[in-house]
């Protein structure tokens, strides 16, 4: 399919959980995709028309745009009408320890690798979740890189460049679907460059794109995940309660949630994930003083791995000779993501404790990370785990434990952190 646009190259700079997705996507609508990746091996596998990463129906297609030549990978850039930058954004601890900063280092890095490929009416999109204010310090690392061109920072609407953020908003699982069927927030540092930009994602996008400044759409990617942090900390304290007092949390919270205005969301292991476990610390460290609830909700969301650790250390007591199986090590349901995952906390946790012999189930990878292979544990399957292990901890609701029988863990220690058995 064929679609009229002043974008006929498109540049994406990052082909991971959302670069990879989007540059098939917009390929897949007949725009020439160039995908940028330091990363040779996901390049090569891209350009051999397969995924490097787990996302449902992503392998047809980007197999599909790479077969008809509309998408390709490469770690060199090349020019072209559009660059969408969707590398990550970490953070990283600040020199108080209390808190953390946000990494800017890798969207420096994109910014310099673009600028000299940047001609007179080229877009840039940030799509990396930011901390309010990173678009416009990407137009001035641009600047500092590309003197002879101006910027909307300080030109505006007569800028050589446009630059706008449009941040990813998309559900891990549901990927493609999102990109398409979901609003878009698009923030330009001009009225120009959210023109550019609109007209950019009108190519696929079927749901409202919604213009406002850069800094409101920062803004708003920031709050939309701390606003679910907040509500899972609340969850997830509560859970600590109902143990103290001996409550199942989960008929506990059915039955608060018949409340016509109730909507507690559910407890787990703790959050992950690269964005609402990481986000809420962008906005904290913007505002210190102002964001006491934020930076309430990330420590008690950071603390539950450790609390879960301590729950099966006491546990694990009344055996002679422990055998641990831990049941997923995603940041969620169904997916292969390890990013910021509390069950990879607590797997690592509980390896360095050396309290027994730990083994991991996790259906969506073909082989554990050095963090946990280096220190002894196994990656097995779930029959061989429920066979051997006397101690089993459910951190992931995986389709394929959410359908286990309950009586399997009749002769076992099991701690359910999903409600996979409530």
């Amino acid at each position: 399919m064929s679609t009229n646009t002043q974008f006929e190259r498109i540049s994406v700079i990052g082909l991971g959980y959302i670069g990879l997705p989007t540059a098939a996507v917009f390929a897949s609508r007949g725009v020439e995709v160039v995908g940028v990746d330091i990363n040779q091996r996901a390049v090569e596998t891209i350009n051999a028309g397969r995924v490097h990463i787990v996302e449902p129906d992503l392998d047809i297609v980007v197999q599909a745009a790479v077969n008809t030549g509309k998408l390709r990978a490469t770690q060199v850039p090349e020019a072209a009408d559009a660059f969408l930058i969707a590398v990550p954004t970490p953070f990283r601890q600040s020199e108080q320890g209390n808190s953390r900063e946000p990494d800017l280092s890798y969207i420096h890095a994109a910014a310099e690798t673009i600028a000299p490929l940047l001609q007179k009416g080229n877009l840039v999109v940030l799509e990396s979740t930011s901390p309010v204010g990173t678009t416009e310090q990407l137009s001035r690392w641009l600047q500092q890189a590309r003197p002879d061109l101006t910027f909307p920072h300080d030109r505006g609407d007569a800028a050589d460049i446009r630059v706008a953020h449009c941040p990813e908003r998309v559900l891990p699982g549901k990927v493609l679907q999102e990109l398409v069927s979901n609003d878009r927030i698009i923030g330009g540092l001009s009225p120009a460059c959210s023109r550019a930009a609109l007209e950019l994602y009108r190519v696929f996008v079927k749901g409202e794109c919604v213009v406002t400044n850069a800094r409101t759409a920062e803004m708003t990617k920031l709050t939309e995940n701390a606003f679910r942090d907040v509500n899972i900390a609340f969850a997830n304290e509560l859970s600590m309660i109902c143990d103290q007092l001996k409550i199942n949390v989960w008929d506990l919270i059915r039955l608060a949630n018949r409340h016509p205005r109730v909507n507690i969301l559910n407890p787990g292991p703790g959050v992950g994930g690269h964005c609402i476990a990481v986000d809420p610390w962008f906005i904290v460290s913007s505002c210190p003083e102002q964001a006491r609830l934020l930076s309430l909700a990330r420590t008690v969301n950071d603390s539950k791995p450790g609390y879960v650790v301590d729950k099966v250390l006491k546990v694990a007591e009344q055996f002679k000779e422990p055998i641990i199986a831990c049941l997923g090590l995603s940041f969620k349901a169904d997916i292969d993501d390890l990013r910021e995952s509390p069950a990879m906390r607590i797997v690592q946790n509980l390896a360095d404790r050396g309290v027994g012999d730990v083994v991991a189930v996790e259906p969506n990878i073909k082989e554990l990370p050095a963090c946990l292979s280096e220190r002894g544990v196994r990656l097995v399957g779930l029959t061989a785990a429920l066979e051997n292990a006397n101690v089993v901890v459910v951190l992931v609701d995986h389709r394929e434990f959410r359908n286990l029988d309950p009586s399997l863990f009749s002769a076992k220690a099991a701690i359910d952190t999903r409600g996979v058995f409530a």
